[in-house]
């Protein structure tokens, strides 16, 4: 039902945003970031606003070769609130990275892949593999938040078709590009950058995304291993190893 009173204050990438929202989706997936804390970034939708994602939604799924889909107005609204919160937050050094990412000792891990090739799958065989040593930070849109002297990778309320995530943070140590093989391997990455921007959100600014540009080149000096791998356990063992440590 439209109603123009949901409001509320969500904080991701340890920004707090005032949201005003039309339909109740935002407020319901974004219930494990609600906070009383008093707002710097200010974010309303319209129904406009709904009907450009929708637009976008439709040429996307066009390009893509997927059969266009009739998505829900408040679905829809949820990626408006995040285009408009990427948008504010770019100057900051924030920007969401289309990957799984999971914690392991207090360093977070990124896998990076086209959707369908199976990053989620390799996470969750990661998962299998550590137990509790291993906690999803998010399954699908995470936010990179840069410092100085570190890139902490961010849960948000993005989290994927299966909602796994968490509201916690940590350090990235490494990033895993998950290609489909036959065979397990792993290999040091040797160009990551297209990946980079590929799964990296760009505003349509062409100011905002020469900032992105910038932390893209930044992204790409953290180690990164090409994992080539099938969907068996082994493939994973050789992926923690390879980027953990963990034997």
């Amino acid at each position: 039902m439209l109603n123009s009173d949901y409001e509320f204050n969500i904080k991701m990438a340890d920004v707090v945003a005032g949201i005003k929202t039309l339909y109740p989706d935002m407020k319901s997936i974004g219930r494990d970031f609600l906070t009383d804390e008093q707002p710097s970034v200010f974010i309303s939708t319209m129904e406009d606003d709904i009907n450009a994602e929708e637009r976008a939604s439709y040429e996307t799924d066009l390009f893509e070769g997927r059969v266009p889909l009739k998505y829900p107005v408040g679905y829809l609204e949820t990626l408006a609130v995040l285009r408009k919160f990427c948008d504010a937050v770019c100057v900051r050094d924030i920007i969401l990275f289309h990957a799984s990412a999971v914690m392991v000792d207090g360093k977070a891990y990124l896998f990076a892949a086209p959707s369908g090739t199976g990053k989620s799958t390799h996470v969750a065989l990661w998962r299998h593999l550590l137990g509790d040593k291993a906690v999803m930070i998010n399954d699908d849109k995470p936010f990179l938040r840069f410092y100085e002297d570190r890139i902490m990778v961010c849960g948000s309320p993005y989290n994927g078709k299966h909602r796994i995530g968490n509201n916690i943070a940590a350090p990235l140590e490494a990033i895993g590009v998950i290609k489909r093989c036959d065979s397990n391997h792993v290999a040091k990455a040797a160009d990551i950058i297209p990946m980079l921007v590929q799964q990296t959100y760009r505003p349509r600014d062409a100011e905002l995304t020469a900032n992105v540009m910038r932390l893209i080149l930044r992204l790409a000096r953290v180690p990164a291993y090409d994992i080539y791998c099938n969907m068996l356990p082994e493939a994973a063992v050789l992926s923690i190893a390879a980027m953990t440590g963990r034997k």
